[in-house]
């Protein structure tokens, strides 16, 4: 009779222990307001909270990538309209030259000032950005990833932007100098040809960025949308439902109340009452 007695009280200590438990475990998730507090809470919903875990961070490198990168194009389309202006300006100068009668002195300044766009223009090349790295790099463009299955290089490299059949923009400009200043008439026609298609070559390159650009922009927008799909999927498994996480831990707190109220009743018998 004793020993029953026991085995009862020790398995009632053990149902309120296990009550006061799931009491803690309630109050823990509606502070932190976080369901899941180890993966033994739910081994399904831990796993998928880990896997949109990974994915939310690759989420956010890809998301820092295309901003990078969105500052990348907006530096570099700044350069190349910079560069087109002087290059129409180049243009101007040239058939200028070619097509006025002027006294050497003449083509002398300008001669001078279409080396000094060549100048302006070697110098637009070598920019930098704001980590000190080559805007328009020197070999191949970088390339970057900005989601699972999508790379590209936002920047065209230096070669692309700035060397048309393989000669150099400021190698043009240097040319048309050099023809101005010796008033050689076919020489300074070859010049404008080739200065036109610099021109174009300029067009097409900044015409290149805004595309990038626009690229950029619907992969960060595509990137925010999954975002959010994400988050809301991740708070559907991981965060406490407020309304049902306070209505258990009501309940719990009564039903350990009532037992607890009871176990006292209980153990205020004495032994000649449990022997009797």
């Amino acid at each position: 009779m004793i020993n029953a007695t026991g085995n009862r009280m020790t398995r009632e200590i053990a149902r309120q222990s296990s009550l006061a438990d799931r009491i803690n475990e309630l109050q823990i998730q509606i502070s932190s307001g976080t369901r899941l507090q180890r993966a033994s809470d739910d081994v399904v919903g831990a796993r998928r909270v880990a896997t949109i875990g990974k994915a939310q961070a690759s989420m956010a490198t890809w998301q820092k990538n295309v901003d990078a990168a969105a500052a990348l194009v907006s530096q570099a389309d700044g350069v190349l309209k910079s560069t087109s202006a002087l290059m129409a300006r180049a243009r101007e100068l040239t058939l200028s030259a070619a097509s006025a009668s002027l006294n050497a002195d003449d083509r002398a300044v300008i001669a001078a000032e279409l080396g000094a766009i060549a100048d302006e223009i070697d110098a637009l090349a070598a920019t930098r950005d704001t980590n000190g790295e080559p805007l328009f790099a020197a070999a191949d463009p970088k390339v970057v990833r900005f989601d699972a299955d999508v790379s590209f290089a936002p920047v065209p490299s230096a070669a692309d932007a700035f060397l048309v059949g393989g000669n150099s923009l400021s190698t043009m400009l240097r040319d048309a100098a050099t023809a101005v200043g010796a008033n050689d008439t076919a020489a300074m026609g070859a010049s404008l040809t080739a200065l036109a298609e610099g021109i174009a070559h300029v067009a097409d390159q900044n015409a290149a960025l805004g595309l990038s650009g626009a690229r950029l922009e619907r992969i960060g927008d595509s990137l925010a949308s999954r975002g959010i799909t994400l988050t809301d999927e991740r708070s559907a498994v991981e965060d406490t439902d407020l309304t049902v996480a306070i209505a258990q831990l009501n309940a719990t707190n009564l039903t350990l109340e009532a037992a607890q109220a009871a176990f006292a009743r209980i153990n205020r018998q004495t032994l000649f009452d449990i022997l009797g």
